[in-house]
């Protein structure tokens, strides 16, 4: 296994990571309308702990990102090139839906449903997406992975306080310090 195999191996338990909390998510708030607290709870702290747990992960690849930054990737192994291979099973990195989330935010008057603000986001990003962003969740036909990672970017950034953590339900906000690190970043 070569450096590039086991960064695909990282996005691929991160995802998967991502879809485990996505369903503590759904079954936490399920028992919570329904009015099961101690299941909730327990759900919430499942929830933390796997939030943590991704942290982890996310630190992991970042060192091992670093550790071979230096490296260049052999082009070719098993009769195959390393880049014909990194174009499957890699998405599109979460941060790069931040100024795309940001800037279709300020459009949309500072505040948005997340359906506007994907479709928006879709529009924005149509060149940096690529086939595997736009495949099917295994765990959801219906959804996306780029739209399951812009999801996942808007919950770091309201972790980071660019976003508004008590927008109603299903809208997304952008916060003044959103605004001021947009501003920062744009004029860099």
């Amino acid at each position: 296994m070569d450096q590039n195999e086991v960064a695909i191996a990282f996005e691929i338990v991160l995802e998967e990571i991502e879809n485990a909390i996505a369903a503590l998510n759904q079954q936490g708030a399920q028992a919570f309308q329904s009015g099961k607290y101690d299941i909730a709870k327990d759900l919430m702290e499942k929830g933390s702990q796997m939030s943590a747990f991704r942290a982890k992960v996310k630190d992991l690849q970042q060192e091992w990102l670093n550790i071979f930054a230096f490296v260049s990737p052999r082009t070719e192994r098993r009769g195959r090139k390393v880049a014909e291979r990194l174009k499957q099973g890699l998405r599109t990195p979460e941060d790069a839906f931040r100024v795309p989330i940001l800037e279709s935010l300020v459009e949309l008057g500072g505040s948005a449903s997340v359906t506007d603000v994907l479709d928006k986001l879709e529009a924005r990003m149509r060149n940096q997406l690529n086939a595997y962003d736009r495949s099917p969740l295994p765990s959801d036909p219906t959804q996306t992975r780029w739209r399951k990672t812009a999801q996942w970017a808007r919950h770091a950034m309201v972790k980071e306080g660019l976003l508004s953590p008590d927008s109603p339900r299903r809208v997304w906000e952008i916060t003044q310090a959103g605004r001021r690190w947009l501003e920062a970043t744009q004029k860099t």
